[in-house]
């Protein structure tokens, strides 16, 4: 089993930690894809380094998209191919979780129409003018869309994830 991680700079350090060690505890290997090699920097200084440039990835290694929040979202909706992983994960009913910004990526590639979704409280609006179906709940699974607001609701995240997960 492989999971793929999308972030950049600013990520939300636990949103992309917690569940990247989480992932790795079952044994499942994770990538980082970002938009350029090196490193990417966490909001509290937290590094981390990428595996692959977004047009490296290929949605048919992976079996799971993690979309963690932070200012990080804003930059990767602006990309192409981010987009694409993001629709191609979606039309082979891959399991994607986005937490607190997350979802924005979503929104840009036009995702989360009549989907139950969650998000941080500012991007709420966002998400229910692209036609999600907005609950402020600490998870909401929606098929194969696993959504929660923010660092405090991870545990509730994962637990829905990893159930995910099992599933497959």
């Amino acid at each position: 089993m492989k999971a793929l991680i999308i972030s950049a700079d600013n990520f939300e350090d636990s949103e992309l930690l917690v569940p990247y060690y989480r992932l790795k505890e079952e044994g499942i290997e994770v990538d980082i894809a970002s938009m350029r090699k090196g490193k990417i920097r966490g909001k509290h200084g937290y590094e981390v380094k990428v595996d692959k440039i977004l047009e490296e990835v290929r949605s048919g290694d992976y079996d799971i998209l993690i979309l963690p929040g932070g200012r990080a979202p804003e930059a990767i909706r602006k990309e192409e191919e981010a987009i694409k992983i993001a629709k191609d994960f979606f039309h082979e009913n891959k399991p994607v979780s986005a937490i607190c910004h997350g979802p924005q990526l979503l929104v840009t590639a036009d995702l989360v129409r009549s989907r139950h979704a969650t998000c941080y409280r500012s991007v709420a609006e966002e998400l229910k003018d692209a036609g999600a179906i907005y609950e402020d709940k600490e998870v909401i699974v929606d098929g194969n869309l696993i959504t929660s607001r923010q660092p405090s609701d991870l545990s509730a995240f994962l637990r829905e994830t990893m159930k995910m997960l099992k599933k497959k």
